[in-house]
């Protein structure tokens, strides 16, 4: 391809008098190659920049088995296009992994192009192959537990199920040795327990993976530094044993105390310690008015139960004398008030008496005694009288009740 016209940005071709056209093409990529990890391919190059800016690349792959055919017949595939950049991920495009491949690159300004650089590629054998995805180290008995997880694909999938033979290098050293060799410890299983451990010490552990067809290992992981167990001191289970005492016995105190306040607060609101003012209590209890509050009285109130309820309304004497006859062996007094004569006192000017019925008896019956109560002088008042039960030959009492009338 010619061009002919100068250019400080393209290849110039000269046209001397009396000489031959002579025309040169673009300069090809340089460093061609291939950054790989498990299944992720990023080809890369290398482009003088100097010679020409606007410049644009095209890669493109194809089988190896189709390079034999013609070349309109071998169906080259672009890869990421007409691309700027010096970099292509061939990833995306799911290149099998037990396949080879051919992949190529060439750069273009315009019209002009440079010759395709060309590489062969097979995943199986050419990429390289990533360490564990992860790595938990644990303490077990004296020993370490190690737990690895597969490299895993760019579709997240176990590397195991592309290479059968995928196997890991385990190496382990004490942490504080500076002149201990590390040991290896080479196995498929994902899950070890390393030996010959000492307790209560620091061991540094890092894997890498390891494929054995083609003898591919990787990078190792980052190390992990972890201690081991044992044992556990008789002081130790001791300590632990006072401290759990410890903390129980101050959370049955803050418990207690807890409920104690709790108490004193609701008795408090209930019953609060500070008394009304005497005069207010006072008011308060005394007081008959229907539409006033009453406060309760420790005293209980005793219920007179009669039969019989004469009702008087003026109340114009000062004493009332009240005669209330019991039986000489219930009342328990001695001969002289037992002899004591059977009265009948009357006030004809109150309209109030008590009696005693006669039951009959003559005057060898049992004499009953008098007890004379001294009323104080009320404004109203409700006299009542009540014949009590004869049993065991008591004689009948009278009953009396003062009610103040509203």
């Amino acid at each position: 391809i010619c061009i002919y016209e100068y250019d400080k940005m393209a290849i110039m071709c000269g046209i001397p008098q009396g000489s031959v056209l002579v025309c040169s093409e673009l300069p090809s990529p340089e460093n061609v190659t291939l950054d790989t990890l498990n299944t992720n391919y990023v080809l890369k190059w290398n482009w003088d920049e100097d010679n020409i800016k606007r410049i644009t690349f095209t890669t493109q792959y194809l089988p190896k088995f189709k390079i034999t055919k013609p070349k309109h017949k071998q169906n080259w595939k672009s890869a990421c296009g007409v691309t700027f950049k010096h970099i292509c991920d061939f990833t995306a495009v799911q290149l099998h992994y037990y396949g080879v491949w051919l992949l190529r690159v060439r750069a273009q300004s315009g019209k002009l192009v440079s010759n395709w650089v060309q590489i062969e590629f097979c995943p199986d054998r050419d990429a390289q192959l990533g360490p564990p995805s992860r790595v938990d180290v644990t303490p077990v008995n004296g020993h370490l537990q190690v737990s690895i997880t597969d490299p895993m694909t760019n579709t997240n999938i176990s590397m195991r199920e592309l290479l059968p033979n995928l196997s890991y290098l385990t190496q382990y050293w004490e942490h504080l040795s500076q002149t201990q060799k590390p040991k290896s410890l080479l196995h498929q299983s994902n899950l070890v327990i390393l030996p010959e451990l000492a307790s209560w010490t620091w061991y540094c552990i890092r894997v890498q993976s390891h494929e054995t067809f083609y003898n591919k290992t990787s990078v190792f992981s980052p190390t992990y530094c972890v201690q081991t167990d044992g044992p556990v001191p008789s002081w130790q289970i001791f300590l632990y044993f006072l401290l759990s005492l410890v903390l129980c016995f101050l959370f049955v105190v803050a418990l207690g105390y807890g409920f104690y306040k709790l108490f004193t607060v609701v008795k408090n609101t209930l019953y609060p310690a500070v008394p009304l003012p005497a005069h207010i209590h006072q008011y308060l209890c005394i007081s008959t008015s229907s539409d006033m509050p009453h406060l309760l009285t420790t005293e209980l109130e005793v219920e007179h139960c009669c039969d019989r309820l004469d009702v008087i309304s003026k109340l114009a004497v000062t004493d009332i004398i009240l005669e209330i006859h019991t039986s000489t062996e219930d009342s328990g007094l001695g001969p002289e008030h037992s002899n004591a004569p059977h009265t009948r006192h009357s006030s004809g000017d109150s309209g109030v008496y008590s009696t005693v019925e006669d039951s009959g008896s003559d005057r060898s019956a049992p004499q009953n005694w008098v007890q004379e109560v001294k009323l104080q002088a009320v404004n109203r008042g409700i006299l009542t009288r009540e014949p009590g039960d004869k049993e065991a030959g008591q004689e009948q009492d009278l009953c009396i009740t003062e009610t103040i009338l509203t």
